[in-house]
């Protein structure tokens, strides 16, 4: 028997399946090194993109809410407008309104009584005047609650005032004037 030493031919296969285990392994390392830096490279630009959305969003919806704050402010201005305008028509349907309003004071006051001021507050007016008597002024107030036009009379002030003589009062009183249109409502 020969004796053949195959120590070195195996140590050689060794190192030869060591070196190639290396560099399947710096091979295998260096793919896995590049695949994550593709992996994060890739996600960078996944992120930039939705961030470059998200910018683009937020421009917009800060346009819309510029449009939407004009939307309010039209409404509110269209309001304002509408509200106008119904002013305007009330005042044009009461119109002939004041003028049946004197036109029925004038009939309702009795001799004796002297109105001084007049002053319209809402659907009341107050009347400021003086009166020969305190029966003047009772008529007066039995006259207006039994117009058409007015309702509601209300003394507020009774004071002797001499101007027209040892009778004379100064008085206000406040009337409620009717709606045109509207039934009067008993006292």
């Amino acid at each position: 028997m020969s004796s053949i030493n195959l120590l070195p031919w195996r140590d050689e296969l060794r190192k030869g399946k060591k070196r190639a285990f290396l560099g399947y392994l710096a091979l295998a390392a260096l793919l896995a090194v590049m695949a994550v830096a593709l992996w994060v490279h890739v996600i960078n630009l996944r992120i930039e993109t939705q961030q470059a959305r998200n910018d683009l969003l937020n421009r917009e919806i800060s346009a819309l809410d510029a449009q939407v704050k004009d939307i309010h402010e039209l409404k509110k201005r269209r309001e304002q407008v509408l509200a106008r305008m119904r002013v305007i028509q009330d005042l044009q349907a009461n119109r002939p309104d004041i003028v049946r309003v004197f036109d029925e004071l004038v009939r309702v006051i009795p001799p004796g009584i002297y109105l001084e001021s007049l002053s319209r507050q809402g659907d009341g007016i107050s009347v400021v005047g003086y009166a020969e008597s305190n029966n003047r002024i009772s008529t007066f107030m039995r006259s207006l609650e039994s117009s058409v036009k007015f309702q509601r009379p209300n003394l507020t002030q009774v004071t002797a005032d001499r101007r027209l003589g040892e009778q004379g009062n100064r008085f206000d009183l406040r009337v409620k004037v009717t709606k045109p249109g509207a039934t009067t409502e008993g006292g």
